[in-house]
């Protein structure tokens, strides 16, 4: 990764547009009541939003790693406790929902309150780091 001269504007862009996808779908499958794959996108929505973040700040390509905390990490975001435990928990849904010894429990956790709640928070999150973005 080091040197490689990349279009930083070109590959963030990208980034944000692969975000905003991911985060429409995630609003399709709440409205189809499957929530478990909501907030699975949910998830990659945050994932990509980060990666556009690094591109820009970085100036490099994203790393290729699925952990939203250290991706934070990796770019020097400054968190609080808060938005740590909601990036760590967010992360879970990506591994829940994709193995299948844990897709079932997961299903079960993921009643419409629960994934409203934390949609709520995925949606907060992906603003507050969107606004990040130079």
């Amino acid at each position: 990764m080091g040197s490689q001269r990349i279009d930083v504007e070109q590959v963030s862009e990208f980034w944000v547009a692969e975000a905003e996808d991911a985060l429409r779908v995630a609003g399709h499958l709440m409205e189809k009541a499957d929530y478990s794959y909501a907030l699975f996108f949910g998830h990659l929505a945050l994932e990509k939003i980060l990666k556009a973040l690094y591109t820009a700040r970085v100036r490099e390509h994203a790393p290729p790693i699925h952990s939203l905390l250290r991706l934070c990490k990796a770019i020097g975001l400054e968190l609080d406790e808060a938005r740590k435990e909601a990036l760590i928990r967010i992360t879970a849904f990506n591994i829940e929902a994709r193995y299948p010894d844990l897709k079932r429990n997961f299903r079960i956790k993921c009643t419409q309150t629960y994934s409203q709640q934390q949609m709520a928070v995925i949606k907060e999150l992906y603003q507050w780091l969107q606004s990040q973005i130079a």
